[in-house]
């Protein structure tokens, strides 16, 4: 089991870098966004075009690569949406049996579909080197493989989770206690 801790260690080092670059481009975005803005009024001041549709396309793949990069990151933070009116009052060991059997029931099969049916149609850009219909557009086949990357990441947090949350029920690994467990133990040594 060690050798698998350590594995899923290097896949979450692995995701958080890519995790932080993601960051970054958010910064990126918003630095393209506003050029967008400024640029479109200052042009109609001067009389000249400073922006294009690459800008704007840029910026809208840019946003494509933070949500697509992101999504592994959030994952391994467990900062993805979950409603869920009985996993927020579990203990640890259970949210780890549940989280291991959405993992291998709902993720691994959904990004492995996801992947599965883009396929072609990815491969069918790249053949084509399929290019924005918009006038100075941007080339689309590099961005649509993000879509087939992001999966793969995915997939591999997920392979980390699955062996994190099997080794927090088989008792292998000590569970983290959580925010609200924490809050709960404080005030019963408080009353106590």
């Amino acid at each position: 089991m060690q050798k698998l801790l350590r594995l899923s260690s290097a896949i979450d080092q692995i995701n958080e870098k890519i995790g932080q670059l993601a960051l970054w481009l958010v910064l990126l975005m918003v630095g393209v966004g506003v050029w967008n803005v400024i640029g479109r009024y200052i042009g109609k001041a001067i009389g000249q075009n400073l922006t294009s549709n690459a800008w704007i396309e840029s910026q809208w793949y840019i946003f494509d690569l933070v949500f697509l990069l992101g999504a592994a990151y959030a994952l391994k933070h467990d900062e993805h949406v979950r409603v869920d009116i009985f996993y927020s009052r579990w203990n640890r060991k259970w949210k780890a049996l549940a989280d291991l059997f959405g993992t291998i029931f709902f993720l691994i099969p959904f990004s492995l579909l996801v992947i599965y049916f883009s396929w072609n149609a990815i491969a069918q850009s790249w053949i084509t080197r399929e290019v924005s219909p918009d006038p100075g557009g941007l080339v689309r086949y590099p961005i649509k493989t993000m879509i087939i990357v992001s999966f793969v990441l995915l997939i591999v947090q997920g392979i980390s989770e699955i062996i994190k949350n099997w080794a927090i029920y088989t008792g292998q690994l000590p569970p983290q206690r959580d925010s609200s467990e924490l809050s709960r133990a404080d005030h019963h040594d408080i009353e106590g």
